[in-house]
């Protein structure tokens, strides 16, 4: 399996490489930015997995991810973090990552992880979601996973058609969706509700 590591912090990157190649033998290239790991895409073809920091130059946030999945020829592409909310890391997976891995995990389950995710399969450990969740607002609990990826979206200003593309649902939904959260959040329109959940930080 060819993974493409690609992490800012010189530390860190050669400490899960060499996690990832000890434990699982696999070879295991380097990159420290965004443009970087495009140009070893560009330069030796779709690797099985690419593993992107989520906070290193060039990642803009989501958007480096979107490059990253477009360049590797539709093999997996996940994202790293040492302190990323669980919110980032549902949009991250709405969004088509294979998975959130946090930089703390283990040696033997990175590279499960990795396996995992190589497999086509999506990761997020579920110790780590649970925890992140507790601390947040009481009134997330009344929204379901779709709702909460469509009011994030709202949050960012897009439209139901640009809501519809990202999440791969029918436009007729998303406005059935925004009514609802409307209703749920007491909001007056869509940017009432979103003024509510940054207000809330409920995202």
């Amino acid at each position: 399996m060819r993974i493409l590591l690609a992490d800012d912090h010189d530390l860190v990157r050669e400490a899960i490489a060499t996690f990832i190649e000890r434990e699982s033998g696999d070879a295991v290239e380097l990159a420290s930015t965004l443009e970087e790991a495009l140009e070893k895409i560009d330069a030796d073809g779709a690797f099985d997995l690419v593993l992107l920091d989520y906070n290193m130059p060039g990642m803009n946030g989501l958007d480096g991810l979107a490059a990253a999945i477009a360049a590797n020829g539709g093999k997996p592409v996940a994202l790293l973090s040492g302190d990323a909310s669980r919110a980032t890391a549902e949009a991250a997976l709405a969004a088509g990552a294979a998975g959130f891995v946090p930089k703390t995990l283990g040696a033997a389950s990175m590279v499960n992880a990795a396996r995992f995710m190589a497999a086509g399969e999506q990761y997020a450990p579920v110790k780590w979601m649970a925890a992140t969740d507790a601390a947040e607002h009481p009134l997330a609990a009344q929204l379901t996973e779709r709702e909460r990826q469509v009011l994030r979206r709202l949050c960012d200003g897009a439209s139901n058609k640009e809501i519809a593309r990202d999440l791969e649902l029918q436009e007729v939904t998303v406005k059935l969706h925004v009514k609802t959260l409307c209703r749920k959040l007491d909001a007056r329109n869509r940017t009432h509700a979103a003024m509510i959940a940054k207000d809330a930080g409920l995202l």
